[in-house]
C-alpha cells in the first residue's frame, strides 16, 4: 500500500455545535480506574438491574458493584495467583455477575476474555486455549460442558455463577426452582480436577483475604492490554483482537462525543444485546456506566417477548440494538401500542439498519435512531450518525472524533469523491493487532491504518454509506451486486419480515442473486416468489434482480440477532458442489 496523506476530514462541518471535533484529555489511565472512580461519583444510586421475563429483578447499586467487583479482583489476585496480564475468561449473559465478574478482571490488572455462554464446547476449547486463560467464570445452566472443556485448556479454576444472582432471596429462590425443576436447565456439576466455587464463595475468600485491591490497577497505563475480543471467525478461525485500556478509553469518549447533547444523569439504558459483544460491552456497560447511567440488563432477548417487562416496568431513555431488535419490537402490539414514554433515542449497529425499519421506528416511537459503524477491531466505533438533523438515513453517519477514514482501490490508493472503495481507518481505538497472529495483524493494519474489508461511499459532508462486505459482493456478468442494496429493497415489502441476499454460481452470468426471505407472520403463507421478484424489478436494474427466491420461517443468527450470511453461504456450497 502507498502511503496514506492525512484526509480532509470534511465530516468536521458536519459535527455542528453539539459535537466536539477534537477528543478530551484522558482523564483515566485505565479501565479499573474509571470504574473506581464511578462507583465512589454515583455510590447511592442503582447502576444495574436484571429483568427475567416474568419480571421479577435484582439490582446493585454503584457502591455495591464497586464492592463486589474489588472482592473478585482480590480473589483473583490472592485466591488464584494471578498477576497482572493473566487471561479470565468470563462467559455469562446478561446478568448483575456479569459486571461484578468483568470489572473485578480489570481491577485485578487481568485481561477480560469475553466468551459467548452458547459456544459449544469444541468453540470454548479453541477460545480458551488460544488465549491461554487460566480462569473460567461461567454460567451454572451450562455447566455439562465442563468436563469435555476444561482437560483441553490451560483452566486452572472454575467459577459458577446463577442468572439470578444477586436477587433478592425470594426471587432468587422462585428463579432458580424453575430452572431446576420445570426447565430442568440446570445441570449437574461434573467432577473436574480444578477447583469449582460458586460466585458468592469466591466472593468471600476474596474479602476474607484483605487484599488492597487499589494497589492492583495503580499501575496499569493505557497502553495495557485489557481485553482479548474475538471476532466471529466469519473469515477463517476466530481471532482475539488485542484491546488495550486506552483504546476503550478512547472509544468511550467518542461514544459520549456523539450522544451527550441528548443524555442526562438520569438516563436508563434497555442493555437487550450480549453484554459479551464489543458493541454493547463499549457502549452499554463502559460509556452509560461511566456516565452514571442505570442498564437495565435482558439474560435473553429471544423470543422478543422477553423484553417486555423490561420496557414497561422502567423508564427506559436509550434502546441499542441490531435491525432485527428494531423491527422484531415494533411487531410487538404490547410495543406498537405503548412505545416507551421516556425514550430519548436508539443507537443502531451490528449489521445494517434498514431504512424502512429507521422510518418505522421515528414515526412510532417520535425519537430518532442513530445508525453507527464499528468492528471488534476498533473497540468498535468507527462512525455515527448525529442524533440532529443533521443524520442523514441510510448512512453509517460520519467519523467520530479523533478518527480518520479513507476509502481506497485494491492496490491501496484513494478513490475519487464518490466512488466506492474499502474503508480503512485510523484512531485511537484501532486494536494492537491480533493475539498471538503477526501475519494477520499486518494483513489487517498496515502503516497505521485498519483495514476493514467493508466496501463504502463518502459522501458530501463527510457522512459514509456502506456499499457492502468486500467479500459479499456478487458479481453478476461483470457487474458489481451489492446485497445490502437489494435487502434495503426487500425491506420496503410489508409483507417481508427480513432477508438476506447472496450469489449462487451461474453457468450463463458468473454469478446470480438469491434471496431468503421470512415473511411477516400475517403474511405466512401468502406472499409470494413472484410477487418478490416484480418488487424488485419496479426498483431495481435487471441484473441485480434475484435469480431465485427461497423462503424460510428463520433465518440464522448470531446472539445479538445479526443475520449470518456466512451459514447460507456454507449451504449454497454444498448444494452447489460438484454442479459447475
Amino acid at each position: 500500500m502507498t502511503t496514506m496523506k492525512e484526509p480532509d476530514r470534511p465530516w468536521i462541518e458536519s459535527y455542528g455545535s453539539t459535537i466536539a471535533a477534537e477528543l478530551p484529555p484522558r482523564r483515566h489511565a485505565s479501565l479499573a480506574e474509571l470504574v473506581h472512580a464511578t462507583s465512589m461519583a454515583h455510590a447511592g444510586r442503582t447502576a444495574f438491574t436484571c429483568v427475567v421475563p416474568n419480571g421479577m429483578n435484582g439490582s446493585l447499586s454503584f457502591a455495591r458493584l464497586g464492592t463486589l467487583s474489588d472482592d473478585f479482583a482480590a480473589f483473583l489476585h490472592h485466591i488464584c495467583e494471578l498477576r497482572q496480564g493473566a487471561r479470565v475468561a468470563v462467559q455469562l449473559p446478561n446478568g448483575l455477575a456479569y459486571p461484578v465478574a468483568a470489572f473485578g478482571v480489570l481491577k485485578a490488572g487481568g485481561v477480560l476474555v469475553n466468551t459467548n455462554p452458547l459456544y459449544t464446547p469444541s468453540e470454548m476449547i479453541h477460545q480458551l486455549a488460544d488465549s491461554g486463560a487460566e480462569v473460567l467464570v461461567i454460567c451454572d445452566m451450562f455447566a455439562d460442558k465442563l468436563a469435555e472443556v476444561i482437560p483441553q485448556t490451560s483452566i486452572r479454576t472454575v467459577v459458577l455463577a446463577g442468572v439470578p444472582e444477586f436477587f433478592p432471596a425470594i426471587p432468587e429462590t422462585i428463579v432458580r426452582g424453575v430452572q431446576k425443576v420445570w426447565s430442568r436447565t440446570l445441570p449437574p456439576v461434573p467432577p473436574l480436577k480444578v477447583p469449582v466455587l460458586r460466585l458468592r464463595e469466591a466472593l468471600a475468600k476474596g474479602r476474607a483475604a484483605g487484599v488492597d485491591t487499589e494497589a492492583l490497577w495503580k499501575g496499569l497505563r493505557p497502553d495495557d492490554l485489557a481485553l482479548l475480543q474475538y471476532t466471529g471467525g466469519t473469515t477463517g478461525v476466530a481471532k482475539g483482537a488485542m484491546l488495550s485500556h486506552g483504546n476503550i478509553l478512547a472509544n468511550l469518549d467518542q461514544v459520549l462525543a456523539m450522544g451527550r447533547a441528548r443524555m442526562s444523569g438520569r438516563d436508563c439504558v434497555l442493555t437487550a444485546l450480549p453484554l459479551y459483544h464489543i458493541f454493547a460491552f463499549t457502549v452499554n456497560l463502559m460509556a452509560f456506566y461511566s456516565a452514571g447511567a442505570r442498564n437495565i440488563l435482558v439474560p435473553s432477548p429471544r423470543p422478543v417477548q422477553n423484553i417486555q417487562r423490561a420496557i414497561e416496568n422502567y423508564p427506559i431513555s436509550w434502546v441499542t440494538g441490531v435491525n432485527a431488535l428494531f423491527n422484531g419490537l415494533m411487531n410487538e402490539e404490547w410495543f406498537s401500542a405503548f412505545p416507551p414514554k421516556h425514550l430519548v433515542a436508539a443507537i443502531a449497529g451490528g449489521t445494517a439498519l434498514h431504512r424502512s425499519v429507521a422510518t418505522r421506528w421515528t414515526l412510532m416511537t417520535g425519537t430518532p435512531i442513530a445508525e453507527g459503524y464499528g468492528l471488534t477491531e476498533s473497540a468498535p466505533l468507527v462512525s455515527c450518525n448525529p442524533l440532529s438533523d443533521a443524520a442523514r438515513p441510510g448512512s453509517i453517519g460520519i467519523p467520530v472524533p479523533g478518527t480518520d477514514v479513507a476509502l481506497v482501490d485494491d492496490e491501496g490508493a484513494a478513490v475519487p469523491q464518490g466512488e466506492p472503495g474499502e474503508l480503512i481507518v485510523k484512531g485511537p481505538q484501532v486494536m494492537q493487532g491480533y493475539w498471538k497472529r503477526p501475519e494477520d495483524t499486518a494483513a489487517t493494519i498496515r502503516n497505521g491504518w485498519l483495514f476493514t474489508g467493508d466496501v463504502a461511499v463518502m459522501e458530501e459532508g463527510g457522512f459514509l454509506r456502506i456499499v457492502d462486505r468486500k467479500k459479499d459482493i456478487i458479481l453478476v456478468s461483470g457487474f458489481n451486486v451489492y446485497p445490502n442494496e437489494l435487502e434495503d429493497c426487500l425491506a420496503m415489502l410489508p409483507e417481508v419480515l427480513e432477508s438476506v441476499v447472496v450469489g449462487v454460481p451461474d453457468l450463463a452470468t458468473g454469478e446470480a442473486v438469491r434471496a431468503y426471505v421470512v415473511p411477516n407472520p400475517d403474511a405466512a403463507g401468502t406472499l409470494s416468489r413472484e410477487a418478490i421478484i416484480a418488487h424488485c424489478r419496479k426498483h431495481l436494474t435487471g441484473y441485480k434482480v434475484p435469480k431465485s427466491v427461497i423462503i424460510r420461517d428463520e433465518l440464522p443468527k448470531s446472539p445479538i440477532g445479526k443475520i449470518l450470511r456466512k451459514d447460507l453461504k456454507a449451504e449454497v456450497k454444498a448444494e452447489f458442489a460438484g454442479k459447475t
